[in-house]
């Protein structure tokens, strides 16, 4: 994503708005192997998701004062008391920093700022965060584990983890992989004539096809995530929306990945496509109506 001019376009939406319409029409595009509007998994459902984008609005407007590891916990914790399971905790690590950056800067120029300027205090509050949404499958680490009293840095812990975890990719490259591809792809969708749900999709399969997602990863092994990224590669290879050959591949993808009760899950991505969602909306790269 080319850093927006000074006289870049202001969204009309607030950045709680930007965040909850972000999560809400990410969820409700029919993703292959996602929660969606017309596919729930036996113990988290679509309405868990849209319950979930609107409890996290006011934390995501409050960002730039209150700060990251605070907006992190007080979305989680205010998700909690609503969702009984852990529906947002990779998109809300992921969304804080973006909404912490001061409305009159570019995301591109202003997220670094946001990130080296991270405390002790953040960190504890991400750890307090992560401990609470009991995220599936994190495992232990060797060093920062959330199991442990958080470093003195978060940016620090997320470096340790970038590695093998996509959402802590982003703290250490700086939201590269979201700001940089992942908007742009959206975008594209978009100015190719397709409707935002289209783009969505087609856009998934590109970030699957090209980082293997980490929840996979975790639940069922590197192995299994870097056969989904070939699985997508043969859906993209098959056509684009409206191509008769890239619909059967994806039914087949969507198959796959929701067989073994749901363990294929493609989380990660679901959340780099929701912070990217929010970065092209308080942009004004991709702005209403969002058909």
């Amino acid at each position: 994503m080319q850093p927006p001019s000074t006289s870049r376009l202001e969204s009309p939406l607030t950045i709680g708005q930007c965040a909850t319409l972000a999560c809400l029409l990410e969820a409700s595009a029919p993703k292959p192997g996602n929660v969606h509007r017309g596919a729930d998994f036996e113990d988290m459902t679509f309405t868990d998701f849209a319950v979930s984008a609107a409890a996290i609005a006011p934390a995501m407007d409050a960002a730039v004062e209150r700060g990251v590891g605070a907006s992190v916990l007080t979305a989680i914790q205010t998700t909690r008391r609503l969702v009984p399971v852990n529906t947002n905790l990779g998109t809300v690590l992921l969304l804080a920093p973006l909404a912490a950056v001061p409305r009159s800067q570019p995301l591109q120029t202003g997220i670094g700022e946001v990130l080296r300027g991270m405390t002790a205090r953040d960190a504890q509050d991400v750890y307090a965060a992560i401990r609470l949404a009991e995220p599936g499958g994190l495992g232990t680490a060797e060093q920062m584990d959330v199991g442990q009293a958080a470093p003195d840095s978060l940016l620090a812990a997320m470096a340790a983890a970038a590695d093998r975890d996509l959402v802590a990719r982003q703290y250490a490259a700086e939201f590269a992989q979201v700001l940089d591809q992942i908007v742009p792809w959206l975008v594209a969708g978009r100015a190719a004539g397709w409707p935002l749900t289209e783009a969505v999709i087609y856009t998934q399969l590109r970030v699957l096809e090209a980082w293997p997602d980490s929840l996979i990863a975790r639940k069922c092994g590197l192995a299994t995530a870097e056969r989904t990224a070939g699985l997508a590669h043969r859906v993209l290879q098959a056509g684009c929306p409206g191509d008769e050959a890239y619909y059967d591949e994806l039914a087949e993808l969507d198959f796959w990945l929701r067989s073994d009760g749901n363990r294929r899950n493609p989380g990660t991505t679901a959340d780099l496509l929701a912070a990217a969602l929010f970065a092209a909306f308080r942009e004004s790269l991709i702005q209403p109506p969002f058909r």
